[in-house]
């Protein structure tokens, strides 16, 4: 045995004291750890409790429920765990039925306590090398689940995937560094994916909830709370209990809501505005974040104890140029999952398209990439720097994609002098939110002074 595995664990069922008494000794001085059980509903309860159990070794004839009647609903309830029958009036029918019930093994009273000990041995090693392989086939499983969810293959990636799998299963709040597009969700939703939590993953965007409706976002309401408050309403941290709440961009959370989530996450409860009754919540907490969250408290932007409450773990994604390895394979996994939803063909990515992919500096990071990949998926410019395959194509699509591109960036720079360079207005003139007005003006080269004239 391993040194630091604990002993095999035998469950030993018999209504005679004097039997369990004595056997059970001679198994404790054979190293194995002892659970005694006076019936079959007795056994069953030990089992119903989570008692560790490798192996069993019932009698056959008990007051009441009988050891085949034991046997047969242990086998239902888990027909790998060994059960050997043991008995002073057998006879050859009782030991067929017994073995045909799924029994491991069948004994005669009074036993040879070498060969019980023997037959156990084998028993519980079987018992455990079963649990083992599960226990390996399940590792396995959430590696190729981490494997398509945090692709690549450089060092960087790989680490962070043995990161992601230590954490995952572990009760502890994670918070999760990286310039924007490295793929701080997709990293939440891998933790919350291999962590076996049933509840829901739930991801809020902190910056997109205007602070005045912020707290009731996050902690719910009563009905007739505050003005407009209608009906009762359960918030995104009720929502998520039993499952892992996502704080994306949490440096945009406001002061005030910090001040209260840090209770939550000491106490694990939450009062909904207007209420005075605290609700329990079971949750894990992931907070994401692209700025160095100790640099923004010594601003007085961020709470320190908040951040010293979070950061349980802090896994940091590196950006695309620093793993640039990973740009091929990314960009084959991202068009051919565009081509698929399109149901066509992923054009073939050609030498100037990989020359082109590498000399890209990709400040968009992995989500930049993911559009160029879509956009060459579905026979468009991919819009990177180089001409590639996608240029050679019908020159209609490239016209059309390049007129696309040249009226959005024009009516971007027409509303901002329109509204004197006011992002605010544009987003709302628009109808587009706030972040994908800034990576679309970051696509297109256009500043927000030079498009206002200021």
């Amino acid at each position: 045995m391993p040194q630091n595995e604990p002993p095999p664990s035998v469950l030993l069922v018999d209504d005679d004291l004097q039997i369990t008494g004595a056997l059970g000794q001679w198994l404790q001085l054979s190293d194995f750890a002892v659970a005694l059980a006076a019936s079959a509903d007795e056994a069953e309860a030990v089992i119903e409790a989570g008692t560790a159990i490798d192996a069993v070794l019932s009698d056959v004839r008990m007051p009441g429920r009988d050891g085949l009647d034991l046997l047969r609903a242990l086998q239902r309830r888990d027909p790998e765990l060994p059960v050997v029958m043991l008995s002073g009036h057998a006879d050859v029918p009782m030991a067929v039925e017994a073995l045909k019930a799924g029994a491991f093994d069948f004994l005669t009273k009074p036993a040879d306590p070498e060969r019980v000990i023997t037959v156990l041995r084998n028993a519980t090693a079987q018992s455990r090398l079963r649990r083992k392989v599960a226990a390996l086939e399940a590792r396995l499983s959430e590696a190729d689940a981490l494997e398509n969810r945090l692709i690549g293959h450089s060092p960087a990636m790989a680490a962070l995937r043995s990161e992601v799998a230590a954490l995952a299963g572990l009760p502890i709040d994670v918070i999760v560094v990286g310039e924007t597009g490295t793929g701080k969700e997709v990293v939440a939703e891998a933790l919350h994916a291999a962590s076996g939590r049933a509840g829901r993953f739930v991801a809020v965007n902190c910056a997109a909830i205007p602070a005045d409706i912020f707290e009731s976002e996050l902690f719910g309401h009563e009905s007739g709370a505050f003005t407009g408050a209608r009906e009762k309403r359960i918030g995104k941290l009720e929502y998520a209990s039993g499952g892992t709440l996502l704080l994306d961009e949490i440096e945009s959370m406001p002061l005030a809501a910090q001040g209260k989530l840090l209770r939550v996450l000491q106490e694990r409860t939450i009062e909904r505005l207007g209420s005075n009754r605290a609700t329990p919540v079971d949750l894990r907490v992931i907070a994401a974040t692209k700025t160095d969250l100790r640099t923004a408290s010594a601003a007085n932007l961020f709470r320190l104890d908040l951040y010293y409450r979070l950061a349980g773990v802090e896994l940091h994604l590196p950006p695309l140029r620093e793993r640039a390895e990973d740009i091929p394979v990314l960009f084959s996994v991202f068009a051919s999952r565009m081509a698929d939803r399109a149901g066509r063909k992923a054009p073939p990515a050609g030498d100037d398209m990989l020359s082109a992919l590498r000399r890209h500096d990709w400040p968009g990071n992995v989500r930049e990439l993911r559009r160029a990949a879509e956009r060459f998926a579905l026979g468009l410019d991919p819009g990177i720097a180089s001409p590639g395959p996608a240029a050679a194509m019908p020159s209609q699509e490239g016209a059309l994609a390049e007129r696309v591109a040249k009226f959005e960036a024009d009516a971007i720079r027409d509303a901002l002098r329109r509204t004197g360079g006011s992002i605010a207005a544009v987003v709302e003139e628009l109808g587009i939110p706030r972040r994908t007005l800034n990576e679309k003006m970051q696509r297109h080269g256009i500043r927000r002074d030079e498009a206002a004239g200021d």
